[in-house]
């Protein structure tokens, strides 16, 4: 109960957030607290997950390092106002992107990384993703892809889709990628098992994902999780 207080307490903070303007000056929309004039800070870009927006994620910058600029964008696939996907579901398997989407709206957000890393002054190894769910399954689609754009992705209850899993290969360029997992054991949206197969297969590429189970927690992000990912963004950052 202590945990889900706390969490209430940390995303309470995006209803003052809802009031932030929305900036539509790079490929995607999204929300920032940021500043133009910072010289290579490090940039965390969230991405939402499925029929969601852009405020759902960005309340847990107040949980994360003070000092960083902060990105929350929104997926380019409209469901209904107010609500957005990444890619729309291939047959029964709602976590199975159609192909077209997945690639296109991969080819968007990585111009979206690049033109943030420019607007924002920093390098391309001080840029982490921060996705939950869809927004998870893209941070493995873009970062796995292209390696070279990014420092690391944190994938909160995601998984490795088959289309990417079956294009993977050893790459040298992919060893400097850092990766966050996080997966709550009671997840019944994306089975727990998603976020361990992840975990094997990218170990299996000479990876090393820092792997967190969280007990008990469903399709969601504990308070625990984010001490988690605090932590982890700082020790990239010392």
């Amino acid at each position: 109960m202590l945990k889900l207080l706390a969490l209430l307490t940390l995303f309470a903070a995006s209803a003052v957030q809802a009031q932030t303007p929305l900036q539509t000056d790079l490929p995607l929309k999204y929300l920032e607290q940021a500043s133009a004039d910072s010289q290579n800070q490090p940039l965390v870009i969230f991405l939402h997950g499925y029929g969601s927006n852009e405020q759902d994620l960005f309340g847990m910058k107040e949980g994360l390092p003070a000092t960083y600029n902060y990105l929350s964008v929104r997926a380019p696939i409209t469901l209904e106002e107010g609500s957005y996907q990444w890619f729309r579901k291939k047959g029964e398997g709602a976590y199975n992107g159609e192909t077209d989407d997945l690639k296109a709206s991969g080819q968007t957000l990585l111009s979206f990384i690049n033109a943030a890393a420019k607007k924002y002054h920093t390098s391309p190894d001080k840029v982490f993703l921060v996705g939950f769910s869809q927004g998870a399954i893209m941070s493995y689609e873009v970062g796995l892809r292209h390696p070279e754009a990014l420092g690391g992705i944190a994938a909160l209850s995601g998984r490795i889709l088959p289309v990417l899993k079956a294009e993977l290969k050893p790459d040298a360029a992919r060893q400097s990628l850092n990766i966050f997992i996080g997966h709550g054991t009671d997840d019944r949206r994306l089975p727990y098992s998603d976020g361990t197969e992840a975990n094997s297969l990218l170990k299996t590429l000479s990876l090393t994902p820092e792997f967190h189970a969280y007990q008990g927690v469903g399709h969601s992000i504990s308070a625990e999780e984010v001490q988690d990912l605090n932590t982890w963004l700082q020790r990239l950052n010392p």
